[in-house]
């Protein structure tokens, strides 16, 4: 059985410093993907998202781990992808407009064939979960700044801030806002929360 560690591999992706931005290239990667719109502190869809995309990535870890690849791995964090029509006006004090995907990335080795397989067994034993949404698709984001943000989400502000300043001196913002949940919010405290914070630039 071949263990990998994929934020390992990733690393400069998963893995952000508090203290600075810096300049990182994401290449082109698959996702396990749901589209949806509306604040996600009351939108009932987003919580379906995030339940069937985990649900879905388990089950693709397990399919994997039991066919010839015969790889085990960690299922990888939590990300989202927030913005509206016009991005000037993105604003963290306002989510009733956004629009959103909440997204898994996944190994190289996945297939679209492994999904599906996997979409039949979560259909079967979790057969209230709302799976219709999910898709498997690629992403790509290109040159992009990103820091890491410590506390909730509600206090974000001051670091987003200080993305867009280090992109406008050098560039200028492109595509979508994208937060990558690195800790579990069920366990910890809110002000031990980390977001790795992400945005795209030319």
């Amino acid at each position: 059985m071949e263990k990998m560690d994929i934020k390992k591999d990733f690393k400069s992706l998963y893995h952000a410093s508090a203290t600075t931005v810096v300049e990182v290239y994401v290449p082109t990667l698959n996702y396990l993907m749901v589209d949806g719109q509306g604040d996600p502190n009351t939108a009932p869809a987003y919580v379906n998202a995030v339940q069937a995309l985990f649900a879905m990535a388990y089950a693709v870890k397990f399919l994997v781990k039991k066919s010839i690849l015969a790889i085990d791995y960690g299922v990888m964090p939590l990300e989202s992808l927030w913005w509206v029509q016009d991005m000037s006006k993105f604003s963290i004090d306002d989510k009733s407009n956004w629009q959103w995907t909440a997204m898994i990335m996944q190994p190289a080795f996945v297939t679209s064939d492994c999904v599906a397989g996997a979409m039949k067994e979560v259909a079967k034993k979790r057969p209230a979960l709302d799976l219709s949404q999910v898709r498997f698709a690629t992403f790509s984001e290109g040159r992009c700044a990103q820091t890491l943000h410590i506390g909730p989400f509600s206090e974000e502000g001051p670091t987003i801030a200080k993305v867009h300043q280090f992109i406008e001196a050098r560039g200028q913002r492109t595509g979508k806002h994208h937060e990558i949940y690195m800790s579990d919010i069920r366990k910890a405290a809110p002000s031990k929360w980390k977001t790795i914070i992400r945005q795209s630039m030319q």
